[in-house]
């Protein structure tokens, strides 16, 4: 383990890169656990206020980044201090992260359905992170040869491919495919040959006169909805907590 520690994390310098994601995966689950227990009414933990002012954990986590950010380049990536702002940096993330969706909608959706993208957020993140570290560059850069990265005119036609088919994944509305595309390409190239989801910009765009297309656009989508729904609710619930079913509006007599 010391051997492949020193050879595949240390001796890269991903060192810093490692503290982060476990800084930003541990502050995460620490910040779920501790919500619900709030959620709960149990514990010793309550909502930090000042006066009547509810100070969301995204506070402390966007000024956390920033000093970790700075304090990262400051330091050079070197040496004590860069570890040190690694592991801020990866604090203040989680931090932020984990309130993505009331960045995302301006509310305070914490336990609501539209509070998921929180959750999605982070795993997403914690997986691309996790890729990087692992040693997967962008767009395939660490598929090139040597010989191709010295030819700078197929390296940057390499790497635009790579672009286009993340861009097409993601007008097809394969969001998460796209990202991932980013860093594995074959990932890419998959999302941008399949059918595209029916409310995407690509299906208004090419579906719009092609009815057979789109029917089976909406046909596919629902077979994977019906299928990948149920799981991913399930996961998205042990891990970030069950949402608040939606509020019924008040009946006018």
């Amino acid at each position: 383990m010391g051997h492949w520690l020193d050879r595949n994390i240390i001796e890269p310098g991903k060192l810093p890169l490692l503290l982060a994601l476990a800084a930003f995966v541990l502050t995460f689950v620490i910040t779920r656990a501790v919500t619900r227990l709030i959620r709960a009414g149990k514990g010793p933990f309550g909502n930090v206020t000042a006066g009547e002012l509810h100070i969301h954990h995204v506070v402390p986590g966007v000024v956390l980044t920033v000093v970790g950010g700075f304090g990262s380049v400051a330091s050079g990536g070197e040496g004590a201090g860069s570890a040190f702002a690694a592991v801020l940096f990866g604090i203040g993330a989680g931090l932020v992260l984990d309130e993505f969706a009331l960045i995302l909608y301006l509310d305070d959706v914490y336990w609501t359905e539209a509070g998921r993208k929180s959750v999605e957020a982070v795993v997403l993140t914690a997986a691309l992170v996790g890729l990087l570290l692992a040693g997967f560059a962008p767009f395939g850069v660490n598929d090139l040869s040597q010989e191709e990265l010295q030819n700078r005119a197929g390296a940057a036609a390499s790497v635009g491919a790579n672009f286009l088919f993340a861009l097409i994944a993601l007008s097809k509305g394969k969001a998460r495919l796209a990202v991932f595309g980013v860093i594995v390409p074959a990932v890419a190239l998959i999302g941008s040959l399949r059918l595209a989801r029916p409310e995407s910009p690509w299906a208004r765009r090419f579906y719009r006169h092609r009815p057979r297309a789109r029917a089976r656009a909406i046909l596919r989508a629902y077979r994977h909805d019906r299928r990948w729904s149920g799981p991913r609710r399930a996961f998205e619930n042990w891990l970030g907590g069950t949402p608040d079913p939606p509020s019924r509006p008040l009946e006018r007599g």
